[in-house]
């Protein structure tokens, strides 16, 4: 399955959740609006540590969404890897496996 793919059953999953408990949803979204249009860090910033955190958790979609967003800010393949750096030396072996699959993902949704 492409990351394409992924994003796209991601999706439909979350679609069906929001219909599920649309109240939840809404507050989860404004919650995610409100910290990307606040602070003193700029949105990119604020993605690079999402796909950090998303690395070391182990969120294989979680990885496809945030690497969709770098990929659309203009992310440039070292700014990325350098944020893989940083998620495998903090989190050992494990994220070094989500670093590889998040390098694979960025470079699908460069093309």
């Amino acid at each position: 399955m492409t990351w394409q793919e992924k994003l796209t059953d991601t999706r439909k999953g979350l679609r069906t959740l929001n219909t599920a408990i649309p109240e939840t949803a809404r507050a989860f979204g404004s919650l995610g609006k409100t910290i990307k249009d606040s602070g003193t860090l700029d949105y990119k910033t604020k993605e690079f540590i999402a796909l950090g955190m998303s690395i070391a958790i182990r969120c294989e979609p979680c990885i496809a969404l945030h690497t969709e967003a770098l990929v659309k800010s203009g992310t440039s393949r070292d700014e990325f890897s350098d944020v893989l750096a940083m998620a495998i030396q903090m989190g050992g072996g494990p994220s070094m496996m989500y670093a590889a699959k998040a390098l694979e993902c960025f470079d699908e949704l460069s093309v």
